[in-house]
C-alpha cells in the first residue's frame, strides 16, 4: 500500500479509528502526527472494545509498528497508563512502538492552566470548550520555545529543566488564582514515567526514513478533524495543532513528495463536540434520534455530540485544504430509520448564497443551510457486505455525496465491527439500476 494520510473531514469524531484499523492490514507502519490525549479513537475487535488516546490504532494488529510523531504533544503519565492497559490485555509493544524524542510534553501545570482558562470563560460566548487536558497550553509552550520534549525526560539535566518550568508556571497559576504545582512530587512522578517510556523513545524521523528506504509503507493517522485545524478550522473554536493533511509532514519529518494519497473520513451526517458555529445542527427530534442511534458521545470526555445533516460545503472545503483522493464514509446505518434525509449544498448569509466556508466566524454563525431532500431507505444496511447489497436509495445517497464533494468513496461503514466496513464499487464500474 502507498504512503497514505488519513484525516477527519468534519469536526472530528468521524470514526477514524475504525477506518485506520481496517487500512492497517496493508501497511507496515502507522504514525500519529498531531494532537494529544484530547482525542480518542474507538475500535472494536471481535467482542473487545478499545479506546485509544495517544497510541496509534494500528497497535491492535499484530506485527504492525506504530509511532507517535514529533507533532503530537504527549502526556507521559497518560501514555504510561495507556501502554500498561494494552500490555495487560495481551498487546505486545516491544520493538513495535516508538515515541519521538522531539514530541513536546504535557504536564499537570498545563492541565491546571487549561482548567483555569476554561473556568474564567465558562458561560461566556468566548468559551472554547476544550477537553481540559492541557493540550493548548503545551502547544503554546512549544510555540513560545519554552516547552520540554520527550527526549528531555531521559536527559540528566531534566530535574533542572523541570524545576525552572514549575517556577515559571506557578507564577502564572498564582495570578490566575489556581493551585500551584508541587515541583518535587512532579519530579518523582516524571522520573518514574521516564523509566517506563525509556525503551520506546527514539529518533522517529530517521526511523521512518529508514523504513521508506526499505520500501515499507506508512499510514499517517490524524486526530480531530479539518474543521478543528488551527489554521483552517472554525477559529477560535479549534484545536491547537495542524489536523489537516499538511500536518502529516511537519508532524513526522516525512516530506510532501513521499505522500502518495489522502483518504478523508466523513460521517454520513455531521457532528461536533464543544462550542462554535455548526450550520446544519439539529436541535429537534431528528437531531436527538441521530445522537441516540449513533451513540454520539465523545470517546475522550463522554460529552454529548451535537448532531446535524451532512454538510457538503464542509466536505468540499475539506477536499480543497487536504487534497482528498478518496472518502471513507462511516455510520451510514445510523440513517436507516429516517423517512427523509437532507444534505446541505450551500449556505445563505445576509442575502447571499455561499458555496465555501467563510473564515469570519461571525459570518459563519449567521449562515443558514440550503438543503436538498432525499427519500430514506428505511431498512437495515447492517448486513450488507458489498456495495451492491446496499439499498438503492442508500447507494443514491452515497453517489450524491460524491457528486457534491467531487471525490469518490472507497469505503462505507455500516456498523462498529471490523467486518462491517465494505468496499465501494468504483463509479466507472457501477451498474445503474
Amino acid at each position: 500500500m502507498a504512503n497514505t494520510v488519513l484525516i477527519g473531514a468534519q469536526w472530528g469524531d468521524e470514526g477514524k479509528g475504525k477506518i485506520i484499523d481496517v487500512l492497517t492490514r496493508d501497511v507496515d507502519w502507522i504514525v500519529r502526527y498531531q494532537g494529544g490525549n484530547n482525542a480518542g479513537h474507538t475500535v472494536e475487535v471481535g467482542e473487545e472494545k478499545y479506546v485509544l488516546h495517544l497510541v496509534p490504532s494500528g497497535v491492535l494488529r499484530e506485527g504492525k509498528r506504530c509511532v507517535i510523531g514529533n507533532g503530537v504533544v504527549v502526556d507521559p503519565f497518560a501514555l504510561v497508563q495507556e501502554l500498561h492497559g494494552l500490555e495487560a490485555r495481551g498487546c505486545s509493544l516491544t520493538d513495535r512502538f516508538f515515541v519521538s524524542d522531539r514530541a513536546h510534553l504535557v504536564f499537570p501545570y498545563h492541565r491546571v492552566l487549561d482548567e483555569a482558562r476554561e473556568a474564567k470563560t465558562k458561560g461566556c460566548k468566548d468559551n472554547i470548550g476544550t477537553t481540559k487536558r492541557g493540550i493548548g497550553p503545551s502547544y503554546g509552550d512549544k510555540a513560545a520555545r519554552i516547552g520540554l520534549r520527550v527526549g528531555d525526560l531521559v536527559d540528566p539535566v531534566f530535574p533542572e529543566l523541570l524545576a525552572a518550568a514549575v517556577v515559571e508556571k506557578n507564577t502564572v497559576l498564582s495570578a490566575l488564582g489556581a493551585r500551584p504545582i508541587d515541583g518535587e512530587a512532579l519530579l518523582r512522578e516524571s522520573l518514574e514515567a521516564a523509566e517506563s517510556l525509556r525503551p520506546f523513545i527514539a529518533d522517529t524521523v530517521t526511523l521512518l526514513h529508514e523504513a521508506m528506504g526499505r520500501s515499507e509503507s506508512i499510514l499517517f493517522e490524524g486526530a480531530q478533524g479539518t474543521m478543528l485545524d488551527l489554521d483552517y478550522g472554525t477559529y477560535p473554536y479549534v484545536t491547537s495543532s495542524s489536523s489537516t493533511a499538511g500536518g502529516a509532514c511537519t508532524g513526522t519529518g516525512v516530506p510532501p513528495h513521499r505522500i502518495d494519497q489522502v483518504v478523508g473520513v466523513i460521517k454520513a451526517y455531521t457532528t461536533r463536540v464543544g462550542e462554535g458555529p455548526f450550520p446544519t445542527e439539529l436541535t429537534d427530534d431528528a437531531g436527538s434520534k441521530i445522537a441516540r442511534i449513533g451513540n454520539e458521545f465523545g470517546a475522550t470526555t463522554g460529552r454529548p455530540r451535537r448532531c446535524g445533516w451532512f454538510d457538503a460545503v464542509v466536505g468540499r472545503y475539506a477536499v480543497m485544504v487536504n487534497g482528498i483522493d478518496r472518502w471513507a464514509i462511516t455510520k451510514l446505518d445510523v440513517l436507516d430509520e429516517f423517512k427523509t434525509l437532507k444534505i446541505c449544498t450551500a449556505y445563505e448569509c445576509d442575502g447571499r448564497r455561499l458555496t465555501a466556508v467563510p473564515a469570519n466566524i461571525r459570518m459563519l454563525e449567521r449562515c443558514r443551510p440550503v438543503y436538498e431532500e432525499f427519500a430514506g431507505w428505511q431498512c437495515s444496511t447492517r448486513e450488507a457486505t458489498t456495495f451492491e447489497a446496499l439499498p438503492e436509495r442508500a447507494r443514491a445517497y452515497i453517489r450524491r455525496l460524491e457528486d457534491l464533494t467531487g471525490v469518490p468513496a472507497a469505503l462505507v461503514s455500516v456498523g462498529p465491527r471490523r467486518d462491517s466496513t465494505i468496499p465501494v464499487t468504483p463509479a466507472e464500474d457501477r451498474v445503474t439500476a
